[in-house]
């Protein structure tokens, strides 16, 4: 795996001259990153989260935004990264799978990749092309089938994970990849896990993420033409393959907004697997090391931001 250069030096001159050098780039890159991210991620980027990033780059945390990796190639996701299906209709898109449920309208899981390397190319444009995707045999739910119906179109794939490429980015938008949720859920609680997400990605270089809605024990409502189910909760899991020790963690929260801290969702993937029917990790492990993982997590393995809870506490959890 490359690893991701910085590129900053100690003003020598003295203290003076050093510190006005240093408040200057601030600024200066306090500016910049505001407007990138007010331009691509659709206003949505908190101000104190552009300082917090700011600050990381002069301290070498974080790449500024013109350095780093490129796009990388696209390519189909190989097989074996990939959980089982109980539908039988596995789509591959360039870079991301699902495997698609005809009887829900939606995704029972959508798999994927997520690097360092990807985390730290320029975002790309957001796309917010929402549209029915071709690959689904009997045609996909459709934007229609949302509209006015009180939930949001929210990802599975999230359109952050998927910022590096504009094919990527586009094809996240492909409605297979959209699940109803509640609105303070999508932009509160779903956000601060894929936000959490994004900084393990940084710092454990590789994962592989599956997540959907539990659709084993009933739905809430229909949507739609197309009926669409309203999934109770969703699940994510997260698999880190850094060496020299492989961990794995797993998500289980309500479709409803939320006060309570993300760790509190926290559950084994065997948890999550016995409520599913699926098994996320086939080909990744054998048998004795998939089977040891899965049964346990160590909550402590994964940090989560307290700055961003109470973030959703204060503002998200209160979006009209």
């Amino acid at each position: 795996m490359a690893k991701f250069r910085t590129n900053h030096s100690r003003n020598e001159s003295g203290g003076g001259s050093g510190m006005i050098v240093k408040v200057g780039l601030f600024v200066v890159i306090l500016g910049a990153l505001f407007w990138v991210f007010n331009q691509f991620t659709g206003g949505e980027q908190d101000f104190s989260e552009a300082i917090e990033q700011a600050e990381n780059v002069l301290s070498g945390k974080e790449p500024t935004p013109n350095d780093g990796p490129k796009a990388p190639q696209d390519a189909e996701l190989p097989d074996y990264i990939l959980p089982t299906s109980t539908t039988g209709q596995v789509i591959k898109h360039t870079h991301y799978a699902l495997s698609y449920s005809e009887e829900h309208e939606q995704a029972e899981w959508v798999a994927y990749e997520l690097t360092r390397d990807q985390l730290y190319i320029p975002n790309v444009e957001r796309s917010g092309n929402f549209r029915p995707d071709p690959k689904v045999r009997k045609a996909s739910a459709s934007t229609r089938d949302y509209r006015n119906s009180g939930y949001d179109r929210g990802h599975l794939a999230p359109a952050g994970d998927m910022a590096f490429s504009e094919k990527a980015m586009s094809e996240s938008f492909y409605m297979s990849n959209m699940s109803p949720q509640i609105r303070n859920f999508n932009s509160g609680v779903w956000r601060e896990l894929e936000e959490n997400v994004r900084d393990w990605g940084k710092k454990f270089t590789h994962l592989y993420i599956a997540t959907g809605p539990v659709l084993t024990r009933g739905v809430r409502d229909q949507i739609g033409g197309n009926k669409v189910s309203v999934p109770d909760e969703y699940y994510k899991v997260i698999l880190d393959i850094t060496e020299p020790e492989f961990k794995a963690i797993g998500f289980l929260i309500p479709n409803e907004v939320s006060t309570q801290p993300l760790h509190e969702y926290a559950v084994s993937i065997d948890k999550i697997e016995q409520l599913t029917g699926i098994d996320f990790f086939p080909e990744l492990l054998d048998g004795q090391e998939e089977e040891a993982m899965e049964q346990t997590f160590n909550i402590d393995l994964w940090p989560i931001s307290s700055k961003r809870y109470q973030r959703r506490l204060d503002s998200w959890n209160r979006r009209k």
